[in-house]
């Protein structure tokens, strides 16, 4: 019986290395593709004038709609068609933080490090108050301390342990753990699932909480950052949706500074902090809530499609480099190559550069639903009130002209580390194809096809409906630890070489797709699941 299973794991392994083998691998492109890459690369150029000169982009902000119109205005002057923006408002009001301070200034003076949650209200001038730590997660602590917050300014989190840094903050993957990354285990849990029942919870219970600070006058409430050493994660606290409230101002303070506040009131001293923020909410502006779209036109297939893309939002921290300007710069980089060897496709490439990717992968959702497959309408009361991301799935999927036309869709959103391989979503068919497509960059590092399923990318809104949808695998670096919805998400933490890398694997793998002669293959379609199982519909893969 071993020996039998053993000849059935060679025979398995023969087919998948013939697979490989029979994919057509286009050489000669790769070498010019490492040509233009290696010695004409524009891709930090890009990567530059997204996060110095255009800054944050939050979603609905002027900054989306500044680098809108940068991206199509570059993608057409590098010679692609048709380089267009869609909107798909209705998103909401837009938020532009334009001043903070936050000093303490008893029992002595001190400039603090804060930052505020994006769509929190301004102070309306600096405001001085005193402040308070108070522990609100439950209808009994709202009680306890109702008529006692009027001017105060609130601590709302305990302190934050700060650890010694025993290992590096960034890591690249090493042999072991790319092999362990391509290895399936069929009986483990299912990665990264939010425990939506306590999310809910927590949902519910702000809804609470916003209306009663502000009954109760809270001048401003303070958050620890999770972060360390001057790390800020920073993402949203009010609301985009003009009908809803966006509470008192609300700022992520740093941990170190934060403790520090929370200690001396531990010690019963008189803390006196003054706040002064400033925003500007405008109404909503549909050419700031926008997908930036550009093609380069194929012959005799031309009306089939190969799309790569990545999203244009990000937080306003910093200047969202690692997040996504990167995938952004590497995307516009991968067509550009293309054009500049003159790479003739038989399929339309078409580039897509999403909004509203951190508010529920928005961007990419809606480019799905308009063209390629739709769901109903929520039509539950309670549903609605849900974010869209943590909607129920909803049946039948009608499925558009386009779905079958489209061979695949390539992401990149991981931050700025290399390639190191791709998901191919537990779609078995493509593993080899991928492989043979990765065998000449094994020297720059990417080996690795996994069947695993990846969560929290725009890639998921085509896998959602059937379309094949990929995301790269890349080094972590300090992406998690670091630069994550941060104030560090700057430009000096991408490295220049391994934006390079990805930029030619990103361009050799949408070439080979437009080129092959087949379609990639697809999974099966999605099927509207047994009515007692619907309950799990509402997973959702948390972002990265």
């Amino acid at each position: 019986m071993r020996s039998l299973c053993l000849l059935l794991g060679l025979m398995l392994i023969g087919i998948a290395q013939a697979g490989a083998a029979e994919e057509r691998t286009d050489l000669a492109l790769i070498t010019k593709l490492r040509d233009e890459g290696t010695n004409r690369s524009k891709v930090m150029e890009t990567l530059s004038t997204l996060t110095d000169e255009i800054g944050p982009r939050l979603t609905g902000s002027p900054g989306l709609k500044n680098a809108g119109n940068w991206s199509k205005d570059k993608l057409a002057e590098w010679g692609l068609q048709n380089a267009h923006v869609e909107s798909f408002a209705p998103f909401g009001r837009s938020w532009v933080l334009e001043k903070t301070s936050l000093r303490m200034m008893a029992p002595l003076a001190l400039d603090l490090v804060a930052i505020p949650k994006a769509w929190t209200p301004g102070t309306d001038g600096a405001q001085r108050g005193k402040a308070v730590y108070a522990k609100l997660e439950s209808d009994e602590d709202l009680a306890k301390w109702k008529g006692k917050l009027a001017g105060v300014i609130l601590l709302l989190d305990a302190p934050h342990a700060n650890k010694p840094h025993l290992k590096a903050d960034a890591a690249r993957y090493n042999n072991e753990r790319l092999d362990e990354l391509v290895q399936i285990e069929m009986d483990a849990a299912p990665a990264r699932m939010t425990d939506m029942a306590a999310f809910a919870k927590i949902r519910e219970f702000r809804k609470k909480l916003l209306p009663y600070l502000i009954e109760e006058k809270v001048l401003a409430t303070l958050n620890v950052s999770n972060g360390e050493d001057g790390t800020i994660f920073v993402q949203g606290g009010g609301s985009y949706k003009k009908e809803e409230p966006t509470g008192p101002p609300n700022l992520v303070v740093m941990t170190e500074t934060y403790n520090r506040l929370y200690r001396l009131i531990e010690k019963k001293k008189d803390v006196q902090l003054e706040v002064d923020v400033k925003v500007a909410f405008t109404d909503e502006d549909p050419d700031a809530a926008i997908n930036v779209i550009a093609e380069i036109p194929g012959s005799d297939k031309k009306d089939e499609f190969v799309m790569l893309g990545a999203h244009l939002d990000s937080w306003h921290g910093a200047t969202g480099a690692t997040d996504n300007a990167a995938g952004v710069a590497v995307a516009m980089e991968a067509v550009r190559m293309l054009k500049a060897i003159g790479f003739k496709p038989r399929r339309t490439i078409r580039i897509a550069l999403w909004g509203g990717e951190e508010q529920g992968l928005l961007g990419s959702r809606a480019y799905v639903s308009k063209w390629l497959a739709s769901r109903p309408e929520v039509t539950d009361v309670k549903e609605k009130e849900q974010p869209s991301w943590l909607q129920k799935v909803t049946w039948p999927l009608t499925v558009k002209p386009m779905h079958g036309k489209l061979s695949a869709y390539f992401n990149l959103d991981n931050g700025g580390g290399k390639v190191r391989g791709i998901y191919a979503e537990n779609n078995s068919s493509v593993k080899p194809i991928f492989d043979a497509w990765l065998a000449p960059f094994s020297d720059l590092g990417a080996t690795a096809t996994t069947l695993r399923k990846t969560g929290g990318t725009d890639h998921m809104s085509f896998d959602g409906v059937g379309v094949p949808g990929f995301q790269f695998i890349q080094d972590e670096m300090d992406y998690m630890t670091r630069t994550h919805h941060t104030n560090m998400d700057v430009y000096d933490k991408i490295v220049k070489g391994d934006m390079m890398q990805a930029a030619m694997i990103m361009a050799s793998f949408v070439a080979h797709t437009a080129n092959r002669e087949e379609m990639l293959p697809r999974k099966p379609m999605p099927q509207e699941p047994p009515k007692e199982d619907k309950k799990d519909d509402a997973e959702v893969v948390v972002k990265k």
